[in-house]
């Protein structure tokens, strides 16, 4: 009988043993399936963060360089740290209200600068040149005033300037017709000029399309408003400016298309007309108004 206790105590603790065994065992292959799902979802996740890096590159390389929108805010100054020197401009007499000159250059000799003005220039390149030419097509014929120039100088910008009178706050109006250009092809009216590196200039772009309003200071230039639309070559159009205090309104063809204010240029100054680089560009009806 005692064998047999013995023999089945034996038993029992084999059984223990063994339960005891298999429970560790179980344990063991719990946590290595553990182990093996926690490093598959690591390498799922690296896979898919190194999938999203790559098609993120991918799309930064596919997607162009998108160019930021000229009439969001002011853009930055264009221009030499130091400017050419420029002639002091002679003084010319403020208008009072009322005052209107009209340039339509019909009297003028072709081949020659047109009377009451002077031709100046921004920035560098050759020197600028202004004409009286004859155009069977002009808004007044028979005679328009052009700059022929094709200088292709990209900071350079030819000015006609009047020298019968300042005007402060002004209606000026003028009919441009964009000739010819590859670097640009533009026309501007130039108001409030002390000299020929310090005016505001509004002007239209034929190959670019669109209607930009700057500030010049000391032959550095800024632009503070714009529009962007259609601007055809080898068509009159009119180029319009009302200036009343700091309020500046430009119009074309009628239509008012920029509303902005600034306080660069607060006094008056002479007024003019305007081109860039190898623009081509004939002008005529030039009218201004002191108000």
């Amino acid at each position: 009988m005692k064998t047999l206790a013995v023999r089945i105590l034996q038993q029992r603790e084999q059984r223990t043993v063994g339960k005891v065994t298999i429970g560790l065992l179980a344990a063991v292959l719990v946590g290595l399936a553990g182990l093996v799902a926690c490093n598959d979802k690591d390498a799922d996740e690296q896979q898919t963060s190194a999938s999203k890096a790559v098609a993120g590159q991918q799309t930064a390389a596919q997607k162009p360089a998108e160019k930021p929108d000229a009439d969001e805010g002011e853009e930055d100054e264009e221009g030499p740290a130091t400017p050419a020197a420029v002639a002091a401009e002679k003084p010319a007499p403020q208008q009072t209200s009322g005052k209107q000159s009209v340039y339509n250059f019909d009297s003028d000799t072709p081949g020659q600068l047109p009377a009451k003005f002077h031709s100046a220039k921004t920035g560098g390149g050759a020197q600028e040149k202004w004409a009286v030419t004859a155009d069977p097509m002009a808004p007044s014929k028979p005679n328009v005033v052009t700059q022929t120039s094709t200088d292709q100088t990209d900071y350079r910008f030819p000015l006609l300037i009047s020298d019968e009178g300042s005007f402060q706050d002004l209606d000026l109006s003028v009919k441009f017709k964009a000739v010819s250009g590859n670097i640009d092809r533009a026309g501007g009216l130039v108001f409030r000029l002390k000299d020929p590196n310090n005016y505001y200039i509004v002007r239209a772009n034929a190959l670019e399309n669109n209607y930009r309003l700057y500030h010049v200071v000391n032959g550095r230039r800024s632009q503070f408003a714009g529009a962007n639309f259609k601007v055809t070559s080898g068509e009159w159009h009119e180029l319009r400016v009302e200036a009343a205090g700091n309020k500046i309104t430009c119009y074309y063809d009628g239509n008012r298309k920029i509303e902005a204010t600034d306080d660069t240029f607060k006094d008056a100054g002479k007024v003019g007309l305007w081109t860039k680089a190898d623009s081509v560009t004939s002008f005529d009806d030039l009218k201004v108004t002191a108000k």
